[in-house]
C-alpha cells in the first residue's frame, strides 16, 4: 500500500487520484513538453524549481513554479478548436482563483522557437 501526503498549499487540494494520474503523465510527455522541460529542469532556468505535470486541485498543469505561483501550459492543435478554447479559458480562470498566473504556448512555438518561449517566460518572471 502506498500512502500519498497531500499538501493543500502545494497541490491546492488535489485528490490522490489526480496525483496518481500526474505521475503517469510524467512518463508520457509530448515532444514539446520534453523540449521545454530540458530548459526548466534541475533549477537551470534562473535558479527556479519547476515541476512537470503538477497536480493543482482537479487539474494537472504542464509546468509549475511554486515560488512564483506560475503555471506554464503547452497547447497542441486540439486547443485551437472553439470548444477547447472555451475550456482552456475556464481552466485558466479557475487556476487564477488560486492566485496563480497562467501562460500558454502552442506546441509549434516550443518546437520552432524555444528561445522566444524562454524569453517570454523570463518576462513573466521579471516583469519590466
Amino acid at each position: 500500500m502506498v500512502f500519498i501526503v497531500v499538501k493543500d498549499n502545494f497541490y491546492f487540494g488535489a485528490s490522490e487520484e489526480i496525483i496518481r494520474r500526474a505521475r503517469i503523465l510524467r512518463k508520457t510527455m509530448t515532444k514539446a513538453e520534453i523540449k521545454l522541460w530540458q530548459h526548466l529542469q534541475k533549477n537551470q532556468f534562473n535558479g527556479l524549481k519547476f515541476r512537470r505535470q503538477h497536480p493543482i486541485n482537479r487539474f494537472i498543469v504542464d509546468f509549475y513554479c511554486h515560488t512564483l505561483k506560475l503555471v506554464i501550459e503547452i497547447d497542441g492543435g486540439v486547443h485551437q478548436e472553439a470548444i477547447q478554447i472555451e475550456r482552456d479559458e475556464n481552466r485558466t480562470y479557475e487556476l487564477e482563483q488560486f492566485g496563480l498566473k497562467v501562460i500558454r504556448f502552442e506546441n509549434n512555438m516550443v518546437m520552432t522557437n524555444i528561445t522566444g518561449v524562454l524569453k517570454e517566460i523570463e518576462k513573466n518572471i521579471n516583469p519590466e
